[in-house]
């Protein structure tokens, strides 16, 4: 019980800061990984590659799970919370940088 109770802490802490951002996320019921929608202009594989270069964080992309995860990328709940804070601000802070010319 523990375990899910720090599991969905962080999905909500994760979930509420993204939303702040201007995502429109729902929680999901029962996971360690949120899946998050592609900012628009972006493939599952750039918005990865995007937050890996510019931002250091490591999400991983939806098309590696076949062609329905196509325009998601994946952030796993197992880290931290003050990890997850520290991704959130850096994801903030280049924000407004998200949205393709």
């Amino acid at each position: 019980m523990e375990q899910r109770r720090i599991y969905q802490q962080r999905r909500d802490l994760l979930v509420a800061g993204l939303n702040r951002l201007g995502w429109n996320l729902k929680a999901p019921e029962a996971t360690f990984y949120c899946w998050i929608p592609s900012p628009p202009g972006y493939t599952s594989s750039e918005i990865a590659l995007k937050f890996l270069d510019e931002l250091n964080l490591v999400v991983t992309p939806g098309n590696g799970f076949g062609p329905n995860g196509e325009g998601y990328f994946r952030v796993s709940l197992t880290v931290p919370d003050e990890r997850l804070e520290e991704a959130l601000g850096r994801i903030d802070k280049s924000h407004r940088h998200l949205h393709k010319s």
